[in-house]
């Protein structure tokens, strides 16, 4: 890396703890309550589809998500659902969010090390409410300077979360798991990504290309980005 940051902006779910197999775990739950409507194939890409249409109004995280599988319910039983059955989805989404907070490896590390060095800040997205409830049960909200809990991560919501630090982007490393969310944005405005993969991805995090930029790394652990800096 030419230039060495002076802030570094860590993706919260399945960068800093696991989030994703508790919404395969969820959506299990739910196809096995429909299964008699639609094979698992079909149901999954019900609630993707419907996730997607319905991110303009609800935007990302559980709510959002449980909202979604509501809509699903009544395309998949051509609103002929009963209310009982509506209650067990809803079921399914607030267990979700009361899901534990597990850390994982290295993260707490590679925190310890970078602290004081550099301003840390988290940049996620997703319900505003569960994402600082998360953070705080995590334990390591100590170590970050800012909190930023976005709507999506476009380049104008990082463009409006570098104004708000008084920060240019080429002084930013963004360390996520999504190339989509964490990474190609913050190269379109200037910055530094760094990219580490979970072992599960959303499928409308995916991208189908390769990224070949000066200002991209992709590492298999977090430990990795230390070398970096």
């Amino acid at each position: 890396m030419k230039k060495q940051p002076t802030i570094i902006a860590f993706d919260a779910d399945d960068t800093l703890w696991h989030n994703e197999p508790y919404f395969d775990e969820a959506q299990e739950r739910f196809c096995e309550l429909f299964q008699d409507f639609a094979s698992k194939q079909e149901i999954l890409g019900l609630i993707l589809n419907h996730q997607v249409k319905n991110l303009p109004l609800y935007g990302f995280g559980i709510k959002a998500f449980t909202l979604s599988m509501i809509d699903s319910a009544l395309e998949l039983t051509n609103h002929s659902i009963s209310g009982q059955n509506i209650a067990k989805v809803i079921q399914i989404g607030r267990d979700l969010l009361q899901k534990p907070v597990e850390l994982l490896p290295e993260v707490e590390g590679v925190l310890q090390q970078l602290y004081g060095k550099y301003k840390l800040i988290m940049a996620t997205k997703g319900d505003l409410k569960d994402q600082h409830r998360k953070l705080h049960d995590s334990g390591i909200g100590h170590y970050f300077h800012h909190i930023e809990v976005m709507s999506d991560k476009q380049e104008i919501d990082y463009q409006k979360m570098l104004g708000r630090l008084d920060c240019k982007a080429e002084d930013l490393l963004m360390i996520g798991n999504s190339l989509k969310s964490d990474v190609l944005p913050i190269l379109n405005i200037g910055g530094h990504a760094v990219h580490i993969p979970y072992h599960t991805t959303w499928e409308y995090e995916k991208i189908d290309f390769e990224i070949n930029h000066p200002n991209f790394k992709a590492f298999s652990s977090l430990q990795e980005v230390l070398t970096l800096l």
